[in-house]
């Protein structure tokens, strides 16, 4: 199973939350990015019902396709 952690950074003058390298938007406080990573995280650990197609952009810019099974969800964790 593969682990997704959310990071909470100091970001773009305020906090953010970071996947990867991919940074959200920003929050006013810690406390805001934290609950937003929280709830992100809480998200994409729910199982769908069915299998969908997800468009993705790694760290290099290059955008993938594949399908992702709706129960083959990952681990996630909140750091910060």
């Amino acid at each position: 199973m593969a682990k997704v952690t959310y990071e909470i950074l100091k970001h773009d003058g305020g906090w953010a939350y970071r996947v990867n390298e991919t940074f959200s938007e920003p929050f006013r406080s810690h406390d805001e990015a934290r609950h937003a990573a929280l709830r992100a995280a809480r998200e994409q650990h729910e199982p769908g019902e069915e299998s969908a197609l997800i468009t993705w952009e790694d760290s290099a810019g290059h955008w993938h396709k594949e399908v992702a099974a709706g129960d083959d969800r990952p681990a996630t964790d909140v750091k910060g």
